[in-house]
């Protein structure tokens, strides 16, 4: 008999981080990076005015509220760390969407294997640079003038050098936790600011129960159930999948005939994790952002009105954000998941799909699948997005406004992917004390 390795408990995890060197090592040089781009945000830029400047981001129904989560309250306090990891993230959707669109890139990715990945990383990277000159500059020219001691094109010269040169640093140190620590970078850096902002939320609700008596208690708990809710969801929905089942064909490899083998093509439930709630908040915010930049009372009105989760139309919003939800979550499926390759695949191995014909059939079923896995996801996304929202609101609990849907998507998404790359340290480590 053949016995599995059951994964370890959280117990012998602990244990063996403790007694792993080269574990243990990652996981200090993880955690110093992490502290040291913590301690980088409360860097401040000079020549500004920074309580009103505060007051007015936290008075923001724009993206700039979501902006400020991602980067650990940094561009609340605009240290030199203000725009984080966030230029790096835009790049990197950049990059994955001319994958799909320019067949160089598509033959880099797919065909020159690691030599490919690496020539596609410092493409990113080159794209990081330029998007972070262009962001800090449009933040510095366009929004942060009215705030500058002594606004001019000098100010927005050296606050937008600072800007990407915190960018820069932060991209650097995202790629050496990924390279010698544990996890994403990428990830881990936006998981700990938005952990960082947890504090503050959670001491503003102490306050308000201090202060609202036995109805906000309540309220609070009723809105904490609604949150716990949804994370269970989440972890439901970010593990679920299709298993469709596969068949190779018996081979004969020498003088050896290999028996037929059996293993399934694993279709994810949420092929796009949180990219589309990023991408349709992002696309709803614009509106605002125009109407600010433009002072257009009309507009002004309009977007507050119909676009705005808190305007007296609110159901437009929920139903425009939802319907984005839904096309975003398509789209990004579709760059993730091809049908055809993977029938192609498919048919290059000797394997097929019980009772489907190999080739065009499917295809035509994977897409079928895909299609209907990718509407539930849509829909539990969207879902998710707008119920804890509202629920905030018909409470009046405004304390978690910053903790919304797509920071309880990132902090569960990122908590289970390095949970389980730590477990395969674990249990490397394992297998090497067995060899030796």
């Amino acid at each position: 008999m053949i016995s599995r390795d059951k994964a370890p408990t959280a117990q012998e995890t602990f244990m063996q981080m403790a007694q792993a060197a080269g574990l243990r090592g990652r996981l200090l040089v993880t955690v110093g990076i992490l502290i040291l781009v913590r301690l980088g945000i409360f860097l401040p830029v000079p020549g500004i005015d920074r309580p009103r400047f505060a007051e007015a981001i936290s008075g923001s129904n724009s993206i700039f509220g979501l902006l400020d989560i991602f980067s650990g309250r940094g561009l609340s306090t605009l240290g030199v760390f203000a725009l984080g990891i966030l230029p790096f993230i835009n790049a990197s959707i950049i990059i994955q969407l001319l994958t799909a669109a320019i067949p160089s890139l598509e033959n880099l990715q797919k065909n020159e294997g690691e030599a490919g990945r690496r020539k596609i990383s410092q493409i990113t990277r080159y794209v990081t640079v330029v998007w972070a000159i262009l962001q800090s500059t449009a933040f510095s020219a366009l929004f942060l003038q009215q705030f500058a001691l002594k606004p001019g094109p000098i100010f927005v010269a050296e606050t937008a050098i600072a800007l990407t040169a915190g960018s820069m640093f932060v991209m650097w140190a995202s790629e050496l936790i990924t390279e010698r620590g544990i996890g994403n970078g990428a990830s881990l850096l936006i998981f700990v600011n938005i952990v960082a902002s947890l504090p503050k939320a959670l001491g503003d609700t102490i306050d308000l129960v201090q202060v609202g008596g036995r109805e906000t208690v309540g309220r609070v708990i009723v809105l904490v159930l609604v949150f716990l809710a949804t994370i269970v969801g989440i972890v439901i929905v970010q593990e679920g999948m299709r298993r469709i089942p596969i068949i190779s064909a018996r081979r004969q490899v020498g003088r050896r005939v290999l028996a037929e083998q059996r293993s399934y093509l694993p279709l994810r439930l949420n092929q796009g994790g949180v990219m589309p709630i990023i991408f349709a908040a992002a696309i709803l915010s614009l509106p605002l952002l125009i109407a600010n930049f433009t002072k257009n009372a009309d507009l002004a009105n309009i977007v507050n009105t119909y676009l705005s989760p808190s305007g007296s139309s609110s159901w437009v919003y929920a139903l425009v954000y939802m319907i984005s939800i839904v096309f975003f979550s398509y789209f990004y499926s579709s760059l993730i998941l091809n049908p055809v390759d993977v029938a192609q695949n498919l048919k290059k191995m000797g394997s097929s799909i019980p009772g489907i014909r190999p080739g065009k059939a499917t295809s035509e079923y994977i897409e079928r699948v895909s299609n209907r896995l990718t509407f539930l996801g849509a829909i539990f996304l969207g879902l998710v997005a707008i119920i804890p929202t509202a629920v905030e609101s018909a409470l009046n609990v405004k304390t978690f406004r910053g903790i919304g849907a797509t920071s309880l998507l990132i902090l569960v998404g990122v908590a289970i992917e390095t949970a389980k790359q730590v477990q395969t340290y674990v249990i490397s480590q394992r297998y090497e004390g067995m060899v030796k």
